[in-house]
């Protein structure tokens, strides 16, 4: 009995230094965005601009221990909607650190402490979901962007999972891919600790922002597994549904690992 309490204790001892050190260095970065965003994003190119923000996401992801393990072949050139299941805040920095993309995200999230900075500094087309006419004009940014040749990523859960499983996708933003010609990728994510999913790292239900950072910076051996799935071409499907049906398929027998 003494010895597992002295063995949680050391673990403890561990996961709060470990917090503790790469809080302050996970603070300095986020202020180095910000102040990048604010001195140094108005006298960029457009190009220039997601080059800084792709390689400040992957600083941001290292600093939190977190390794990206792709799997697959990302499209990285042309305009390509990336749809993924919805796990964490860590999402679109991930996604980010392999390609700079513009993600579709709920208002709310511009709200978020410091987190709904970062996520509008990356490029986050958010949509107000009580607003009417919300899905028409994330579509009219969505093909915006398209026509740029950018990635757009879409997160159609609506809402985090623990990453076990994938809810119904929403299909309204398909349209926008239909519409425009555009491929789809699915992308599947996976969070593991030490090899093991890791529902406890997802940022779900209740949880804080602070908690789920403890999970988070406090662990060790965290990786999220992107796995790029073959991309859909258009003229593959009928309709919008039939496209959110299709991409969810794919991402949920992925994530389950079937």
């Amino acid at each position: 009995m003494m010895g597992a309490i002295a063995h949680a204790a050391r673990r403890m001892s561990v996961a709060l230094f470990l917090f503790l050190f790469r809080s302050v260095f996970v603070s300095a970065w986020i202020l180095l965005g910000l102040a990048i965003e604010l001195l140094v994003f108005p006298l960029l190119s457009r190009a220039g601009r997601r080059r800084v923000v792709g390689g400040w996401s992957r600083g941001l992801l290292r600093l939190c221990g977190v390794r990206v393990r792709c799997m697959g072949e990302p499209v990285k050139r042309g305009a390509v909607l990336w749809v993924a299941n919805h796990v964490s805040w860590v999402d679109i920095f991930v996604l980010n650190s392999v390609r700079t993309t513009s993600f579709v995200a709920k208002s709310d999230i511009r709200r978020w402490p410091v987190i709904g900075l970062l996520v509008a500094w990356a490029g986050t087309l958010f949509i107000d979901r009580h607003h009417r006419h919300a899905v028409r004009d994330a579509g009219r940014q969505m093909r915006g962007c398209f026509d740029q040749g950018d990635a757009v990523g879409l997160f159609p859960e609506g809402t985090t999972t623990d990453g076990s499983d994938v809810r119904p996708f929403h299909a309204g933003l398909f349209d926008a891919a239909v519409r425009a010609g555009v491929r789809t990728q699915p992308v599947a994510l996976r969070f593991l600790k030490r090899g093991r999913p890791a529902p406890e790292l997802a940022f779900v239900g209740e949880q804080t922002l602070v908690a789920n950072l403890w999970f988070l910076l406090g662990a060790r051996g965290v990786s999220v597994e992107c796995i790029y799935l073959p991309p859909i071409p258009v003229a593959a499907v009928q309709a919008r549904g039939e496209l959110a049906q299709r991409a969810h398929a794919a991402i949920r027998a992925a994530v389950r690992g079937e």
